[in-house]
């Protein structure tokens, strides 16, 4: 593809701030309509260069003035705090660019895993992806599933190789790991161009030109290429347009071109665009964000070979009772459809909502319907509201610039959206949709937090509610049994994270230990004698129970039976004894868990004419079962899940090894296609609380495993004291 003049200048708007602030709206005007924009996602490995990529395009177009520093925490997609003491994204970030009539939306995901939250955010916000590969480092196993999944629903797909201008930087090696990782389709539209040991210009394989940029130009300088550089480059050439022809719909084509025939370069050109467009064909571009090299050459693929959101797929959509309805056009002139893909909260304008149109146009004093379902099981209810837009900007990072409209395909921002969250729909009041939420990770990683003191709870509450509505990937649990407050996160650097976050709006809490929700049971047939007897004048109290208590088989539940002959307890007060034993049986016998699998049997007992009561029985039937524990011989029992572990090939002993070192039982594996294997099997879940880190750790950051409950079995006798020495127990 032949470079052309992509930089377009324009209007400097504000720079962003670490706040959301409203800014200059010179250089917020909307376009018309969806032919005018691309969205884009920036994704890749955190530090392969994203953020930087993003400053320097926004800078080269002149969205901003000068490009922002990730170590000074000026950069225009980096604003929050966490993001500055950690010095990567941990957000999605939307920076639009105009050049050459079009309005670019970069959407800056986050490339750490714990932030894949974020990452399916922006996914679903973009109708095109930029894969970023830096040319000094590798390509992780993240990136490279990410790139199947895009693969298997047609995502259109473009390579950048950045850090061009790193000393250790190999542009030739990096090529090759694309290659490898992501298949035969990756091909460089451009060869760089070094004089020394700095890369200055980027070699045109289409054209034949070089176009050559050093830091400080505000535009390369093109020049026709040398007969030594034509040679070196012939090979490279010969393979892209056997690439490109091989994905033309003209089958004579490739003919044509092994037969001699010089194809004239618009046909290339038109037949790459149309590939890249259905997601086929893959055109690698080198850059580096430090001197501006194939900033031009990025923006002319990103507009001329990326599709429109009218020619890509839309989410499908619902009425809110579920049943299927048809998924709107991309047309501004269609009902209203769009999507919450992120939600902050700023102290002075309250909760922010970018939101991606999908059919429609929203202007303010708009009457909108605000839904979200499907979440309740991430501590997310089901919600249903009918609001009014009062205020619609266009974001630039963490600013915020008023806008008159927005138009299907563009991405917004509201404020003032009553309970909206990330992941609702909003839709036009008199026809309210529902767009099924993008599918999510399991967060595995439990953070048990209470408030610092009695009067932090209210505060506590109020703020957990805003930072869940913002962050899907969080669950909150308020464990029934435990009684703990839990932040299911992905990771610690996202626990981190959103501990931070409620931090800053003044919750004073502390994380305890997670306390595994055991459970007790006989291991064998005891005896219990219940006499709870009072006389102190007046009423007393008097009631008297035997019981009988033996183990039933695991998930048999409770029984109880009445053995008890001749009347000596009235048949009112037998349900009081069964009343006292349940009760007790929540509060435990021995170290406080709750028991199960258990029959006990009312054997006999004494009661008064007078003193007896419903309150006396239940007492005797608890001291009864207390009695009979004393007696006999208490088993602790905690939960255990069956566990999928995928991991590459390379791993599968170390994974398998740590967990027999986790007394797991392993079930079996079996290959999942590449060089990924699944492994099967029984984990205690103490032994899981941390395994989202260590797998992590364990595999290079490429494992991944999810779990779910199957049972619980008796806890060993070595694990079952320090159970029940553990807090909370």
């Amino acid at each position: 593809m032949p470079a052309k003049d992509a930089k377009v200048p324009a209007k400097t708007a504000a720079r962003g701030t670490s706040e959301l602030r409203r800014a200059d709206a010179s250089d917020a005007l909307p376009p018309d309509g969806p032919e005018q924009i691309r969205n884009v996602a920036l994704v890749g490995r955190s530090g392969s260069g994203k953020t930087m990529l993003a400053e320097a395009l926004l800078a080269a177009t002149g969205a901003i003035s000068r490009k922002g520093s990730i170590t000074e925490g000026t950069t225009v997609g980096d604003s929050e705090p966490a993001a500055i003491h950690q010095q990567r994204s941990v957000a999605l970030s939307v920076m639009p660019v105009v050049t050459g009539g079009i309005k670019v939306n970069l959407l800056d995901t986050p490339g750490y895993p714990d932030f894949v939250g974020e990452l399916r955010a922006g996914l679903r916000a973009a109708d095109a992806a930029l894969f970023v590969v830096s040319a000094v480092d590798g390509i992780d196993a993240a990136t490279i599933a990410l790139w199947g999944e895009c693969q298997r629903v047609g995502v259109p797909r473009a390579v950048v190789i950045s850090r061009l201008d790193h000393p250790r930087a190999d542009f030739d090696a990096a090529l090759e790991r694309c290659q490898t990782a992501f298949g035969d389709a990756v091909l460089p539209l451009y060869l760089p161009v070094a004089k020394g040991a700095d890369v200055t210009g980027l070699l045109g394989l289409l054209s034949g030109t070089v176009s050559e940029q050093t830091e400080g130009d505000a535009l390369p300088v093109y020049r026709n290429t040398d007969d030594v550089e034509r040679v070196a480059s012939e090979a490279a050439r010969g393979a892209l347009i056997e690439g490109v022809i091989a994905e033309s719909e003209d089958e004579s084509l490739m003919d044509r071109y092994l037969g001699g025939e010089d194809i004239p370069q618009e046909v290339l050109v038109r037949d790459l665009e149309t590939a890249v467009a259905r997601g086929s064909f893959h055109p690698v571009v080198a850059t580096s964000a430090e001197t501006g090299l194939g900033l031009a050459e990025l923006l002319e693929v990103v507009t001329r070979a990326f599709p429109p959101p009218t020619e890509h797929a839309r989410p499908a959509v619902t009425l809110l009772d579920g049943t299927p309805a048809p998924t709107p056009d991309c047309d501004p002139s269609g009902p209203l459809l769009g999507e919450v893909v992120r939600t902050t909260t700023d102290p002075f304008l309250g909760r922010v909502c970018l939101v991606r149109l999908f059919s429609g146009t929203l202007r303010e004093d708009t009457a909108v319907h605000v839904a979200g379902h499907g979440l309740a099981d991430r501590g997310h209810a089901d919600h249903d509201s009918d609001e009014r837009v009062s205020h619609l900007y266009s974001p630039l990072g963490s600013s915020l610039r008023p806008v008159p409209y927005s138009v299907a395909g563009d991405i917004c921002a509201l404020t003032k959206l009553g309970p909206a969250e990330t992941g609702d729909t909003v839709s036009a009041k008199d026809s309210p949709l529902l767009i099924q939420p993008w599918e999510m990770p399991e967060p595995l990683l439990p953070v048990a937090i209470e408030a610092a003191s009695h009067g932090d709870e209210d505060v506590l509450a109020r703020s957990l509610g805003k930072v869940a509505a913002g962050d899907p990937a969080l669950r909150v649990e308020r464990n029934a049994e435990t009684h703990q407050l839990i932040l299911w996160c992905m990771g610690e650097a996202h626990a981190e994270v959103v501990l931070g976050r409620l931090r800053e709006q003044g919750v004073n809490l502390q994380t305890v230990d997670v306390v595994t929700p055991l459970r007790e049971t006989f291991a064998a047939p005891a005896a219990g004698h219940g006499r709870h007897v009072k006389q102190s004048g007046g009423h007393g109290q008097y009631a008297v129970c035997d019981i009988e208590v033996e183990p039933l088989e695991r998930g048999a539940g409770f029984e109880f039976v009445d053995k008890t002959v001749g009347g000596v307890i009235p048949g009112s007060f037998i349900t009081s004894v069964e009343k006292g034993v349940r009760a007790q049986m929540q509060k435990g016998v021995s170290a406080g868990f709750p028991v199960v699998d258990i029959r006990v049997t009312l054997l006999g007992g004494k009661a008064h004419s007078v003193d007896s009561s419903d309150a006396a029985f239940q007492a005797a039937g608890a001291l009864a079962l207390r009695e009979a524990a004393a007696a006999g011989r208490i088993q602790l029992l905690e939960p255990v899940s069956a566990a999928t572990i995928s991991v590459s090939d390379e791993h599968v002993g170390a994974v398998m090894s740590d967990l027999s070192s986790r007394r797991a039982r392993l079930t079996g594996t079996t290959s999942s296609g590449g060089d990924l294997t699944e492994i099967s099997a029984e984990v205690p879940d103490q032994e899981l609380l941390r395994y989202a880190i260590e797998l992590r750790a364990l595999t290079s950051g490429s494992g991944r495993f999810s779990r779910s409950y199957l049972r619980h079995e008796p806890v060993p006798a070595a694990a079952a004291r320090a159970a029940a020495a553990a807090p909370g127990a």
